[in-house]
């Protein structure tokens, strides 16, 4: 045999493959096209994969423009949810009782549920990933790193509302689906093989579990809100935030594509007393910013004159940010120091991320008011309530306990609890 002959050494990092070109795919815009698809789910086997793509960053809403399902033994198929224009029922029957995977479950299931998919079981390949310790966790990287194919990702930000969609598109949306039941079945040999499976299920389950947040005063999200210190110009920044958000919502389009937050804080912070004022401000920019004037004028002058006051620092029960808990509060200061050092390592042990090993906010809310008297029973009563599922108690109410009570014991080492 000859060198030419001879077989090729195996790469150290083999190139991952390409997935298969794609034949020509539809979008299902009708009733009928949409039962007889559902027909054709039902005839398959296995667990179902779903995604969904919404217009986020374009639109107001976040509705499911396009929704993809997968089944083996039945395809995929494409749905128009508000081309189809009913819900989507008889779907949600045929498949009730199945196991449904999907890839960041979270982002997904608030605009699956707006059309009448709720899922009762599902797997979550991503938020498995991330129990399985694997290093990145998003849908390209784990199917590059599990099956070994390079999957492109460069419509994960377009706006779905476009119609019609380039078969580019659908090959892309097509893929997120039809990958899905082997990369559940590759994450989830590596939860078994490590343990985790049971940590997982609770995991997914507390994801369907999830309330949604209900926000008191959104306009205090306007990023650089807390650049205003006084009630008057808080007013007026209120209400441009509603009157951007009455309009968004009735043109469905996302409202920082209107006029940007910067704008509003910068007309908020003027008080431009006439329309010509408020048109001269240089950083009142955005394709609204002038062709809506009346509406934003109106706006600030609701703000002016109204007597409903916002208050310049609304009561909350968030906790001060921990860098200043050393001022404000040292005994819980070293009980957050030292018990973060042994959550730490027990999430190293485990190879679980530290914030999916217990959510960050309950540590601090129980570090700065600890139960009393502290043991591992009455923390792991504080971690429940605060919502921590019970493979975490498991984990870590003794950890948490005893890091505690060692604290209180000699708070002088608190300040460095690796001394």
């Amino acid at each position: 045999m000859t060198d030419q002959d001879a077989p090729a050494e195996p790469a150290e990092h083999p190139v991952p493959a390409e997935p298969a070109a794609h034949e020509p795919l539809d979008v299902i815009e009708t009733v009928d096209g949409y039962r007889a698809a559902v027909a054709a789910i039902a005839a398959g086997t296995g667990p179902v994969a779903i995604d969904a793509e919404r217009a986020s960053g374009f639109k107001y809403s976040q509705r499911a423009y396009l929704i993809q399902v997968f089944r083996r033994g039945s395809g995929v198929f494409l749905f128009d949810p508000p081309a189809i224009g009913i819900p989507f029922t008889e779907l949600a029957e045929v498949i009730a009782d199945e196991e449904w995977i999907l890839h960041a479950a979270s982002q997904d299931v608030a605009c699956l549920r707006e059309v009448g998919l709720d899922p009762v079981r599902i797997f979550d390949t991503e938020l498995g990933a991330r129990l399985a310790g694997l290093p990145r966790v998003g849908l390209g990287a784990v199917v590059e790193e599990l099956l070994g194919i390079h999957l492109a990702k460069e419509h994960s930000a377009a706006d779905w509302s476009t119609r019609p969609l380039p078969q580019s598109w659908l090959v892309y949306a097509a893929l997120d689906v039809e990958l899905l039941p082997e990369l559940r079945d590759k994450v989830g040999e590596l939860l078994e093989s490590a343990g985790k499976m049971e940590i997982a299920r609770q995991e997914f389950a507390a994801v369907l579990d999830r309330e949604t947040v209900v926000r008191h005063d959104p306009w205090r999200r306007l990023s650089g809100i807390h650049s205003l210190r006084q009630a008057r110009n808080l007013a007026v920044a209120r209400e441009l935030w509603i009157a951007r958000d009455d309009y968004a919502r009735e043109i469905d389009t996302s409202p920082g594509r209107l006029v940007p937050d910067a704008s509003l804080l910068a007309a908020a912070r003027v008080l431009p007393a006439t329309k010509r004022d408020l048109a001269a401000i240089k950083e009142f920019t955005g394709r609204a910013s002038r062709s809506q004037l009346d509406r934003w004028f109106d706006a600030i002058q609701r703000g002016m004159t109204t007597e409903d006051l916002p208050a310049v620092r609304p009561p909350s029960d968030t906790l001060p940010p921990p860098r200043v808990w050393v001022d404000k509060n040292p005994e819980a200061d070293g009980r957050f120091k030292r018990a973060r050092v042994e959550v730490t390592a027990v999430s190293e042990a485990m190879d679980i991320p530290l914030e999916n090993l217990l959510t960050p906010e309950f540590l601090r809310r129980v570090s700065w008011s600890p139960p009393e008297p502290i043991t591992a029973e009455t923390v792991a009563e504080a971690l429940a309530a605060l919502g921590a599922r019970p493979w975490q108690v498991d984990a870590i109410a003794q950890v948490i306990a005893d890091a505690f009570v060692r604290t209180d014991q000699t708070p002088d080492e608190a300040e460095n609890p690796f001394s």
